[in-house]
This record gives structure tokens, C-alpha cells and sequence, in this order.
């Protein structure tokens, strides 16, 4: 027993991204009220908290089998209680690509904000559609809601880049010292890197899971990076000669 729960919430990866919710935690209630009111440091938050939870979520229902099954049960899946990607599916390839896409919308200029807004609202509709209708149950793996998902988040970061070297206001700033130029680098790398695992997830873990597993150390490495630029982010009062403000943050 002691070595399953070691097995599941004992990784380097669980323990990094745990000290780095205990972190932002600390810094987001020590900002004043109304910063903590302000969108640019709680939605990063936001963010944190929600992957924080679902990633110890999924090590609890690798944990507990017998909760895993009922799980797997409830949603439909009673041929093979093993995985609970269905976790994943909803919370990392629906929710957080959701937050995340209104986080790309809190740094670009508000011409291009409207675009993202359609981008969200297509992505749930057509996730949905695709979700209850049977094509790819929430239990298996879901490519294609994945790709969308991804290449929604690769067009939002390039409207991001592209005001980057285009808008006045970008070009007057120093992109090394805005948080917005390193939360939008590693968002791009991330979706881009994790093409390969995301769509051949259950084929590779049949036929290749050491690569698989490569493959999600990867994932895993980017996802750390992530999580403590977020953190940063919550935590950048106390550094405010190292950030430039953001040219097209507005408080909302």
C-alpha cells in the first residue's frame, strides 16, 4: 500500500508542481485585496490550482483501483477499468485549454480579443458535439478533440507573436521582461511538443510504452515550466524591477 501511494503521488513531477501550488498560494494571499480581485493574477492562479487538483485527482484513482472502476463504470467503460484518462480528457484537454485561451486573451490588444472569444466558444461547442455524441467517449482517448483544442491554442499564440513584432506598443517594450513573451513561448512549446503524445496516446502505450513514457517526461518538463511561470506571475509584486508591465493588460 505504501508503495502505490509512493508510486502515485511520490514523483519528482507531483512533488514539483505541489510546491509550486504551495508557492502561489502563499504569494496570491499575500497580495492586496484588490489585486487579488484583479483578473491578472487570480485567473493565473486559477489555472495553478485547477491543474494542481486534477493531477493529484488522476495519482488518487491510480491509487485507488476500486474507485478508478467505479469511475470507468459510471461513464460507460466496463470492458477495461485501467485507465482514467477520462480525467485528462475533461480537465486537461477541455477545462484548462479553455483557461488557457482566456489567459492569451488577457494579453493581446483588445482588437484581437474578439477573436479569442470566438475560438472559445467554438472549441466547447464543437468538444461537446464530438464528446456526447459517441465519436470519442470521455473514457478513451480523444485525438481529435485534442488537435482542436491544440490548434486553437497554436492560432491564439500566434496573434500573440504577431503583435509582438507588428504593435507599437510591443515594440517599445523589452519581450525578455514581460511575462506575457515567456508565458506564451512555453504554452507554443508545450501544445507543439505534445502533438505526438496527446493523439497516439493509447496505441503507444500498447505497442511503445517506454517511448510513451519519454515522451511524457516531456510533457511533464513543460508542464513544470508552465505551473511556475504562473506562479511567477502571482509573484511578480515582489519583484517590480524585473517585469515590464504588460502594453495591452487590462484589469478586469
Amino acid at each position: 500500500m505504501r508503495g502505490d501511494f509512493w508510486e502515485a503521488f511520490g514523483g519528482w513531477y507531483m512533488i514539483s508542481i505541489d510546491l509550486i501550488l504551495v508557492i502561489g498560494i502563499y504569494y496570491f494571499f499575500r497580495l492586496p485585496k484588490e489585486k487579488r480581485a484583479n483578473s491578472f493574477y487570480w485567473l493565473p492562479f486559477l489555472i495553478l490550482t485547477f491543474t494542481v487538483f486534477y493531477e493529484n485527482f488522476g495519482a488518487y484513482t491510480l491509487f485507488n483501483f476500486e474507485f478508478r472502476k467505479a469511475a470507468n463504470a459510471f461513464l460507460g467503460n466496463t470492458k477495461d477499468p485501467r485507465y482514467n484518462i477520462w480525467i485528462f480528457n475533461i480537465a486537461n484537454k477541455q477545462i484548462s485549454t479553455i483557461l488557457y485561451l482566456f489567459l492569451i486573451k488577457s494579453w493581446l490588444d483588445p482588437s484581437k480579443k474578439i477573436y479569442i472569444k470566438w475560438i472559445i466558444i467554438s472549441f466547447f461547442i464543437i468538444t461537446q458535439v464530438i464528446q456526447f455524441s459517441g465519436a470519442e467517449p470521455v473514457y478513451l482517448n480523444q485525438p481529435i478533440i485534442f488537435s482542436i483544442g491544440a490548434n486553437m491554442i497554436l492560432i491564439s499564440s500566434g496573434l500573440y507573436f504577431i503583435g509582438l513584432m507588428t504593435n507599437e506598443n510591443y515594440l517599445s517594450s523589452n519581450p525578455l521582461r514581460l511575462l506575457s513573451f515567456w508565458q506564451m513561448t512555453f504554452i507554443l512549446f508545450t501544445y507543439s511538443l505534445t502533438y505526438i503524445t496527446s493523439v497516439s496516446m493509447m496505441y503507444l502505450n500498447t505497442h511503445y510504452p517506454q517511448f510513451l513514457y519519454s515522451l511524457l517526461k516531456i510533457d511533464w518538463v513543460m508542464g513544470v515550466i508552465n505551473l511556475a511561470i504562473l506562479g511567477l506571475t502571482i509573484a511578480s509584486p515582489k519583484f517590480p524591477g524585473l517585469f515590464e508591465k504588460e502594453p495591452f493588460y487590462e484589469s478586469h
